[in-house]
């Protein structure tokens, strides 16, 4: 049998389709007095119609000619050489073929004018009586026909057509003379009204054309004046006036910078034609012996004319961008001599430098050196693009625009090129794309900071295509997997949402192998290709894999640009790095490295990665056979590959065997940092990897009694084994190192040396507080030492270091450098790309920033973090460092953030998440010192305020911090001062104040916000229970960013943050219990089950999710500014949606009226926009929807939920929601008994202004005239719709027909109903509203 998909079950209906408009109707002209019967006969196309039409044309006065009489039985041959027996190309008008001057001149012969003069007459061929006088033709604008034209009269079925127009002509002008002015501008607006706009406009161009070929007076052979200047025939005052309209329309369009280039653009069509090229314009004149070129044709010679001078365009309209060879963006205006080579024979060959679609079409060419240019062209252009360099003078990305113009597709073509020079130059366009060098700078100068090892994977944001959605129907694409769909799509369609995956489906990898394991290509394409798999590396760890486990690439790079022996380059840049090791094949393993443990362990074990990093690093930096530049580079990376491997728990054994090579390097930091080196820079960053090494290994050493004890307990499950590496071994370091420290301190105040020392102090305080954090948890730990060490430490290092005024004045830069409070320098930056996210550092080292050379972010970051750890094991410590929560820049630094707002994108990402670690290491040694400090008690409110703010701030990585926050400050007594400081009662005083200013009593059930409060203070504790308990489904997170934070290397699995989706926790997460609970009871149920069928403890956990947004709307109100207050109404209905009566318990009416007191606030009413869609809903109407078939179902009348339905029926709101609750759900009516006390708002904004929505008055009359609307079921409405129909009805302004109709319907049936009627009739007279109040 076969069946037919999507086929109908029924007929359609046969209903008829609405007529079509025709647009070529609308724009036909017709006329009022038209006959209806000649139209149709005009437009009849039936062949009867065109035979009866046909007019044989008039020939009588058409004079003949026969044929010339030869001897000859055929025509003469044409031949070349026959040049006497042509016509000239001027007197034939433009270019001819031989055939037709020959004809022309036979014509001529025979005393005839050629065939193309009949339809252009002019002035010297017109009869003398044809002229016309020309007095009226001067610069002024005249009207179009206000002056006479003359046509020739050909086609006039008369013997005379001259005379005849003569006589028309003359009829015309006595005509013209008897009518005044102003009846000749009335008949020509007349006739422009009846004719077709765009034959008026093209008549008008026609004429303008004309003025524009003639010549200015002073130009004019013989001295003629303007007047006779002026072309007589076609063209009189009319062309004069139209030529004016139009420079003037022009002028309008241009943007001008003077009188100069608005001459010069007006002047632009005016100028002749250039002279055609004769035998002197020649630079190589044809000689007697050259055959076939004694013939001279000037229109193939037009190419080689000097290309005129590029004019001033001041037109806003947009221009073509062209580059130079470097990337610059050439003006237009700007004058470039033609040796350059920038000028060819495409479009605008006057205007230097190649666009875009220039550099695509002559990157395909056959020539090779075409090709290498271009892509070089191209190159430059993307480094000048990603730098910003654009963004001031041309619209739109330039980037964006490339990629969808198919640049990938047309690099990756290039990549596959036989001619090595294409092949580099396509290598090179592709880094130049994929990779920015200060990215990189930036993402290495941060490794040393804390946690600057981890990096969130470059992936861009998740886009859902609207094809798969389509899909997704059909049950087979249902059970596909994500894998399979990745690999049904295109390259294009892949390439199109993410860059690199795109190139990784065109086999990126293989390629790239190829090019360095059989090309073998010069330094600089090696190096452009191990940052391309270095960015790739980037992208994620799948793509990370990829790389690993592309066949042959890895053993290239290793056995190539890593060897493990080689010998000493001849020359300081050598023409080959083969067999010579390269910085960036280290760093290209460092990042494969991040990418998860087992990839470290697979490059360390299987790839050869341990000898390699052992070969390196125990010889001297002078013993290393490479340019000390180099040298200090690859060892850099090395310590930094090492480092990463170290924070797995890897390569520790390594750690002893090179002991000796590790003491010895830290005992000539000193000596190395030298101020007057050149290399000064390099010795700095392997400085810092050292030290970012030791204290990774110090991290692990100090997990290795855990893990020993772990395995003994564990009974045969999974446990980590121990490193090799022990506390024993990593103890002796800190005696070292903090004498380092105390000599970088003191050279803070030696001009030569503080930079350096600014540099260093962060990654030796990181060392420090690794040191002591497992200190802390070893066997050996003597608390008493311990404790005299650490005020040794404070005494000596840590308080000078703080007090020093180098770090004070650092400090002011807090505010200017932050990510968060945008006080950033307004320069502009780099263009992103959605399909290839960057890090946006291009210029960080010029202006401020969070990683500039002036950011106080790694000093202060690293200085708390080890007060931190010091105060947590020696809490009398912590007074001392109450001077740095107190200071000035930290408190104003502290505001800006609570009053900021933050945005997630991967350009700022990065940055944030260290911005994050400082206002996050603030807040807690606030939480240690609050208690104990009763001046840094002051200003527990903005810590709290600033910790409310940090908590939806958090990315993904930091749900550690997260969790740390809401069990520590959020929920803390310390922090809400005002609950033991009489914030209560100054509520319940405000409360007083406001209902003696308003003069009306109000239901006591009201006044009970301070005691509301007074008990949601009490709560804290089972309120921050709550909350704890709603996010235990961030658990597994929080352990892993745990491990991270606080050093437990063994079981970390990736250094590679998770992927940048959003924050780890929603804006409006204070209202996630009361959103779980509607999730699993109200949505599946509608909102049936009654308080005792809902979970357990579903009672007391609304109660106390509903104190904390009490608490907060009253006290912490800047932290929900972030809510829109749509928002905070729409998650407070789940209220009403999850039970069918837990609305109505004690505990949840009160508070609920509380927060419906606070939302509907005078000064809160404006911001309540219900017109817009709340966040997580298509729009606020279906949720109203659900509330009023809730309020009908379970409500039972009740005053709050009323209070809550009535709340969106104000007048300024969308109609919608009236409608719906006068036509469908008009029963509610009944019971909706909220008085104007109870609901707190002004009845002006239910009645003001009046209602205009004709189905609603109606609806409106209709209730009040059945009785569905009484005074005592529903006064508010009653009073509302009383209002509207009385301001309807008795209205004076004009109206439609249809409403007028209605006011009449209105007050007829009001006149026959009676009893009723006259009732009603008495309330509807009483105009005045506070009359109307009174009623009721």
């Amino acid at each position: 049998m076969v069946t037919i998909e999507d086929l109908p079950d029924q007929l359609p209906s046969l209903t008829p389709a609405p007529p079509k408009k025709s647009r070529f109707k609308a724009s036909r002209v017709t006329f009022e007095a038209e006959d209806p019967e000649a139209r149709l006969d005009r437009h009849d196309t039936h062949i009867s119609a065109l035979l009866s039409r046909i007019i044989e044309r008039d020939t009588s006065s058409t004079p003949l000619s026969l044929p010339a009489f030869t001897g000859l039985a055929f025509p003469k041959v044409v031949h070349r050489s026959e040049n006497s027996s042509q016509v000239p190309l001027s007197s034939v008008g433009g270019k001819k073929s031989i055939f037709a001057r020959q004809i022309a001149a036979q014509r001529l012969k025979e005393g005839k004018t050629p065939l193309h003069c009949a339809a252009e007459p002019t002035e010297q061929n017109l009869p003398p009586e044809t002229s016309m006088d020309t007095d009226q033709c001067d610069d002024a604008e005249a009207p179009l026909g206000s002056a006479p034209g003359l046509v020739s009269g050909q086609g006039l079925r008369v013997p005379d057509s001259s005379g005849e127009t003569q006589r028309i002509h003359k009829e015309n002008q006595t005509r013209l003379q008897t009518m005044s002015q102003s009846e000749i501008q009335e008949e020509q607006k007349k006739l422009l009204t009846q004719l077709d706009p765009r034959l008026v406009e093209f008549v008008r161009s026609r004429k303008a054309q004309s003025v524009s070929f003639s010549a200015s007076p002073s130009k004019q052979p013989g001295g003629r004046s303007s007047k006779e200047s002026c072309p007589l025939g076609n063209v009189g005052r009319e062309s004069c006036s139209s030529a004016a309209a139009v420079l003037s329309q022009r002028a309008q369009e241009v943007e001008m910078g003077g009188n100069d280039e608005e001459e010069e653009e007006e002047e632009e069509g005016k100028l002749p034609p250039p002279p055609a090229m004769t035998e002197e314009d020649l630079l190589v004149k044809p000689q007697k012996e050259w055959v076939h070129m004694d013939k001279l044709e000037p229109e193939k010679l037009e190419w080689m004319r000097d290309l005129p001078a590029p004019r001033r365009r001041g037109t806003r309209k947009e221009m073509q961008a062209r580059f130079d060879f470097a990337g610059s963006l050439i003006p237009p205006t700007e004058d470039l001599p033609t040796h350059l080579g920038l000028h060819h024979h495409g479009e605008e060959p006057e205007r230097a430098g190649y666009s875009l679609q220039e550099l695509f079409l002559l990157s395909r060419s056959q020539v090779i050196q075409q090709r290498s240019l271009a892509l070089g062209t191209l190159a430059n252009i993307l480094s000048k693009a990603c730098a910003g360099k654009y963004q001031s003078v041309l619209k739109g990305s330039v980037t964006s625009t490339l990629l969808d113009a198919g640049l990938l597709f047309l690099l990756r073509f290039a990549l596959d090129d036989s001619v090595e020079g294409v092949m580099s130059a396509a290598v090179h366009a592709l880094k130049t794309l994929l990779v920015c060098a200060e990215d990189e700078e930036c993402l290495d100068s941060t490794f040393s900071w804390f946690r600057g090892l981890a990096s969130f994977p470059l992936l861009p944001s998740a886009q859902e295509e609207q094809d798969e959605e389509e899909d997704e129907v059909l049950d087979e694409i249902m059970k596909t997997t994500a894998k399979e769909k990745e690999e049904r799509k295109t390259d294009h369609d892949v390439a199109r949402q993410d860059v690199i995956k795109g190139l990784l489906k065109m086999k990126l990898l293989p390629r790239l192998r190829y090019i360095l394991e059989v090309f073998r290509p010069s330094p600089r394409v090696v190096q452009d290709v191990l940052s391309i798999l270095t960015r790739i590396a980037r992208h994620s760890s799948s793509s990370a894999t990829q790389v690993l486990d592309c066949p042959r690439l890895m053993e290239t790079v290793m056995s190539e640009f890593l060897p493990t022996s080689w010998t000493a380059p001849s020359s300081p840049l050598p023409p080959s790095v083969y067999g010579l090791p390269q910085a960036s094949a280290m760093k290209l393993l460092r990042v494969l490295a991040t990418s998860g443990r087992h990839a470290c362990a697979r490059l360390l074990n299987s790839i050869g990665v341990r000898e390699r990093v052992s070969c390196l690093l125990s010889a001297e930096v002078s013993e290393l056979l490479l340019e000390p530049s180099e040298a200090l580079r690859i060892t850099t990376e090395a310590y930094r590959l090492w480092t990463v491997a170290a924070a797995y728990g890897q390569a520790c054994n390594l750690y002893i065997d090179l002991y000796s090579a590790l003491v010895k390097v830290l005992q000539s930091v000193q000596r190395a940092l030298n101020p007057s080196d050149h290399l000064l820079p390099l010795q700095l960053q392997r400085v810092l990897a050292l030290l970012s090494l030791l204290t990774q290994v110090t991290h692990t050493a100090g997990c290795h009694q855990e893990l020993q004890a772990g395995m003994v307990s564990s009974q045969g499950e999974e446990c980590p084994p121990p490193p090799p590496v022990s506390w024993g071994h990593v103890a002796g370091l800190q005696t070292s190192l903090l004498g380092h420290l105390k000599g970088f301190v003191k050279s803070l105040d030696n001009p030569l040396q503080k930079d350096s020392s600014l540099t260093l102090i962060p990654a030796y305080l990181v060392y420090l507080e690794a040191y002591y954090h497992q200190l802390s948890k070893q066997k050996c730990f003597k608390p008493v030492e311990t404790l005299q060490e650490l005020e040794q430490l404070t005494s000596e290092v840590l308080f000078p270091l703080f007090s020093h005024h180098i770090v004070r004045d650092l400090m002011r830069n807090l505010r200017s450098s932050s990510v968060v409070c945008k006080a950033q320098s307004c320069h502009q930056g780099p263009e992103t790309t959605p399909s290839l996210p960057g890090l946006a550092c291009p210029g960080w080292r010029d202006g401020p920033g969070l990683v500039g050379p002036s950011s106080p972010f790694p000093l202060l970051t690293s200085l708390i973090l080890l007060l931190q750890t010091v105060t947590g094991i020696h809490k009398g410590l912590s007074c001392k460092f109450s001077g740095l929560l107190l200071s000035e820049p930290v408190i104003v630094y502290l505001r800006s953030c609570s009053q900021a707002t933050s945005t997630l994108s991967h350009t700022r990402a990065w940055l944030l998440r260290h911005e994050h670690h400082l206002l996050y290491l603030l807040l807690r040694l606030a939480h240690r010192l609050v208690p104990i400090d009763a001046e840094v008690a002051k200003h527990a409110s903005l810590y709290h305020q600033v910790a409310l703010v940090l908590l939806p701030w958090l990315l993904p990585g930091s749900e550690y911090l997260a969790h740390e926050l809401l069990s520590t400050v959020i929920f803390s007594k310390d922090f809400i001062s005002e609950g033991h400081s009489g914030g209560p009662e100054a509520v319940e005083l405000g409360e007083l104040k406001l209902h003696e200013d308003t003069h009306h009593l109000t239901s006591p059930s009201l006044q009970t916000v301070g005691a509301l409060l007074r008990e949601a203070c009490v709560q804290l504790p089972s309120i921050r229970g709550c909350f704890l308990t709603h996010l235990a489904h961030l658990e597994s997170t929080v352990l892993v960013s745990r491990d991270a934070f606080l050093g437990r290397n063994p079981w970390i699995n990736s250094h590679l943050l998770p992927e940048l989706t959003g924050p780890t926790l929603p804006s409006d997460w204070p209202f996630l219990p009361l959103l779980s609970l509607y999730e699993r009871t109200g949505a599946p149920d509608g909102g049936a089950l009654a308080v005792e069928e809902l979970p357990h403890g579903a009672l007391q956990m609304v109660t106390h999710c509903l104190q904390w947004l009490l608490l907060l709307e009253v006290w912490r109100e800047e932290a929900l500014k972030v809510i829109p207050p749509v928002a905070k109404l729409a998650r407070l209905s789940c209220v009403f949606l999850c039970s069918s009566d837990l609305f109505l318990e004690r505990p949840v009416q009160k508070l609920t009226w509380g927060l419906f007191r606070l939302l509907t606030r005078r000064s809160r009413l404006d911001s309540l926009d219900l017109n817009v869609p709340p966040p997580g809903l298509a729009s606020f109407l279906d949720l109203y929807s659900a509330l009023l078939s809730q309020f009908e179902a379970v409500s039972f009348g009740d005053r709050l939920f009323g209070c809550w339905l009535l709340l969106p029926l104000q007048r300024r709101y969308n109609a919608t929601m009236r409608l719906a609750v006068f036509g469908e759900h008009m029963g509610m009516l009944r019971s909706l008994g909220v008085t104007l006390e109870q609901l707190s708002i002004p009845i002006e904004r239910f009645t003001s202004p009046p209602e205009d929505s004709l189905p609603l008055l109606c609806l409106y009359f209709r209730s009040l005239v059945t009785g569905t609307l009484k005074l005592r079921w529903c006064p508010i409405l009653y009073v509302v719709a009383l209002s509207h129909v009385n301001s309807f009805i008795f209205s004076q302004d004009a109206a439609a027909q249809e409403v007028e109709a209605a006011r009449h319907d209105m007050l007829r049936k009001i006149y026959y109903l009676a009893d009723k009627g006259t009732l009603l009739l008495h309330s509807l007279i009483l105009s005045d509203l506070q009359t109307l109040q009174g009623v009721y």
